[in-house]
């Protein structure tokens, strides 16, 4: 018999040294949740620990790099009944300027290590009869904008990962959701502007436009194609 999602309290957080990784894993915390808050590197485990304390709850703070092997292995013994995929990069740029390398590294950290994390966790789930699963997408990953055409493809492709994953999970009592963020204060969207400085030649004219004026391509030229009224906040009822 499946577990009522009510119940469901332990909690895996990707991404959880900064933005919604970090304000999640405190808040959940401050309501009861048993939380794994996983950062990338070592480096980022006493600083949230240390922060933790401040905010006065207790996290479960473990190196987590998604593209990882080893780490991908030691998340399943955590014992994870929700998984919150919200790591990830964001590659800014023309996509016909961005090298190899980082096109790699972008589908590396934004699907190919969380489909893989996932795969191990959900059999566990599906085995239990319970378990959710939520995909930290973007408004990206429904829209196509100049010079984000990266970060976004890889949005897409977390969107059709997670659409199949609920219609495969739902008959295991495992649900499946994504959630569509568009541009908050956390500092991720400026830094996608700024990888354009790691590329080789003049970054194009338009995006130093659009730096100096402190707009995003899509306030510029927005190009919308929602399929659906509930996109910009969470999907996969």
């Amino acid at each position: 018999m499946a577990t009522p999602a009510t119940t469901l309290k332990k909690v895996l957080i990707t991404g959880a040294g900064t933005g919604f990784g970090y304000e999640v894993a405190m808040r959940l915390a401050e309501k009861g949740f048993t939380v794994v808050a996983a950062v990338e590197i070592y480096g980022q485990v006493q600083t949230l620990k240390r922060q933790a304390d401040e905010r006065g709850v207790t996290l479960q703070v473990e190196k987590l790099d998604v593209t990882n092997a080893g780490d991908r292995r030691k998340a399943l013994d955590w014992g994870i009944e929700v998984l919150v995929n919200n790591a990830g990069v964001g590659e800014g740029g023309s996509t016909v300027d961005i090298p190899p390398d980082n096109i790699r590294h972008q589908f590396e950290v934004n699907v190919t290590g969380p489909l893989l994390l996932t795969q191990g966790i959900a059999k566990q789930m599906a085995k239990r009869g319970s378990g959710r699963i939520i995909w930290v997408s973007s408004r990206e990953g429904l829209n196509v904008n100049p010079f984000t055409g990266l970060y976004s493809a890889s949005k897409h492709a977390v969107e059709a990962i997670a659409e199949s994953m609920k219609d495969e999970l739902q008959e295991f009592g495992v649900e499946v959701a994504t959630m569509n963020p568009g541009p908050f204060l956390t500092g991720f969207n400026d830094r996608i502007f700024q990888t354009w400085e790691k590329l080789g030649g003049r970054p194009a004219a338009a995006v130093v436009r659009l730096l100096e004026a402190g707009l995003s391509p899509g306030a510029v030229q927005p190009r919308t194609r929602v399929r659906d009224a509930d996109s910009a906040g969470c999907r996969g009822d």
